[in-house]
């Protein structure tokens, strides 16, 4: 019985049409994704590869690029919100708030920075702002996978997933899709960077900030080279035998993968992750070994060195964005320590020639009201979290540079020109790449699925 139950599967398996020959697309789709790298959909795109600067917590667009000069005359007036919305406030009275920053226009597109921008301002011209997008959720997972997998509720495949799923490999001795988290991971964890149903090869790999990139990176001493490739060879015979018995089995043919990519990439990371060689001007462009910029500085030079290497999408998290209290000082400690590694890491690009095919992503999970509850005798005032404003910008990779696209209204609550659902934007980021959003789909449960989940259309004004 088990046998003819054995030879049903492999005939099924062997089917040319219907959902056998789907599943099997979907495998000869892995399968070229790995083998290195895809024609996009769009020849035309300049991008290539996509660093994605996520500032966790959501910043306050209102305290860094969307001056509200209204709410200087409003500061500290009752916030008068409609009946619904002020029976879903826990309690209390709630109070307009002035920024405590003051505001300048940057560069010949006049760019809007806050005064802590000292850096970012030099650059303003290669900065294309988004003021239109909106989310759906202001609870702080459920937002985070909204913005980094077009699901609120989790599981699915990541954009960088999507991105690799889309494009494929230009290093097979490296992940395409590579995550410098902070010393924590995001609020939701490691599902921000997750495969979802694509294939286990195209999830994120996360490099962790201190020691080891990788734990186990380095073998012991006495396992040399040679003796990994043969315990290798041999596993890959055991496991393929096995494939022969249980076709069908896609997650075994992943883990072989997973294997020889790891192996690789033993030879590879170190020298990546090791930034000593850079020249001393570098260094001190990003604010390596300086403060507040430490810690940002050496993930930003080294998502260019990724990116040199051919990573596709390389995320960097910076947090906590989360300034319900004290603003002043908490985005005021904030910015300084993102600032200068930011923009060199712009300028980095650019001197190398590579601005124009990486595509850089500067967002939060959401934006933040103009109002809050006032503590204190009003000196620990903060604000909340906002879905319906935002500020977005990109630089690089055949964005409109040097425009300002999308208007929120006058106390920046809410988004009013150019306004689009974050499915929008997600389109747009992968027409950048070169990447149809309609033809990027896989079959799972029963159905054809893509990133934009039931299908959007790209922000024309962002593309140059």
């Amino acid at each position: 019985m088990n046998h003819q139950l054995h030879n049903r599967r492999e005939h099924l398996y062997g089917l040319g049409a219907g959902i056998g020959s789907v599943a099997f697309s979907s495998m000869l789709a892995e399968a070229a994704t790995a083998a290195g790298a895809q024609q996009p959909h769009f020849p035309e795109a300049k991008a290539k590869h996509c660093i994605f600067l996520y500032m966790e917590g959501g910043p306050s667009h209102i305290d860094t690029f969307d001056p509200k000069p209204k709410l200087k005359e409003l500061h500290l007036q009752e916030f008068n919100r409609s009946g619904e919305e002020q029976s879903a406030m826990s309690s209390g009275k709630r109070y307009y708030v002035q920024s405590p920053f003051e505001f300048k226009k940057h560069g010949e597109s006049g760019a809007d920075m806050c005064h802590l921008w000292e850096n970012l301002a030099g650059v303003a011209d290669e900065l294309c702002f988004y003021r239109g997008c909106q989310v759906e959720s202001v609870n702080h997972p459920t937002a985070n996978y909204h913005v980094n997998t077009g699901n609120r509720f989790g599981g699915d495949p990541a954009l960088g997933s999507w991105v690799n799923y889309g494009l494929g490999t230009e290093n097979q001795d490296l992940p395409g899709f590579i995550v410098l988290p902070e010393f924590a991971h995001p609020q939701g964890g490691a599902a921000n960077w997750s495969n979802g149903f694509l294939p286990t090869s195209l999830q994120g790999t996360p490099l962790r900030p201190k020691g080891s990139p990788i734990l186990d990176i380095h073998p012991r001493d006495e396992i040399t080279r040679p003796h990994q490739r043969k315990t290798l060879d041999f596993l890959d015979q055991l496991n393929k035998r096995h494939a022969a018995r249980h076709p069908g089995h896609d997650q075994l043919a992943a883990r072989m993968q997973s294997y020889e990519l790891a192996f690789r990439m033993q030879m590879q990371v170190p020298d990546i992750v090791d930034i000593s060689r850079e020249s001393k001007q570098t260094l001190d462009s990003y604010g390596v070994d300086q403060e507040p910029t430490d810690n940002l500085a050496r993930r930003c030079l080294l998502a260019r060195k990724l990116v040199e290497k051919g990573v596709r999408f390389v995320q960097l998290y910076a947090s906590t964005w989360d300034s319900h209290d004290y603003i002043a000082k908490a985005h005021g400690s904030l910015i300084p320590s993102v600032d200068k590694p930011i923009a060199a890491l712009i300028s980095d690009l650019k001197e190398r020639g590579l601005l124009d095919e990486t595509l850089i992503v500067w967002m939060g999970e959401f934006g933040r009201t103009p109002d809050n509850g006032v503590r204190g005798g009003g000196v620990a005032y903060g604000r909340d979290h906002n879905p319906n404003a935002m500020t977005i910008w990109m630089a690089g990779g055949g964005c409109r540079a040097g425009h300002t696209v999308g208007v929120t209204d006058e106390i920046g609550a809410e988004a009013v020109e150019h306004v689009h659902h974050i499915r929008d934007f997600h389109v747009t980021l992968l027409r950048l790449l070169g990447l149809d959003d309609n033809k990027l789909s896989y079959y799972h449960a029963g159905r054809f699925k893509q990133l934009s989940q039931f299908g959007g259309k790209a922000i024309e004004e962002l593309m140059a």
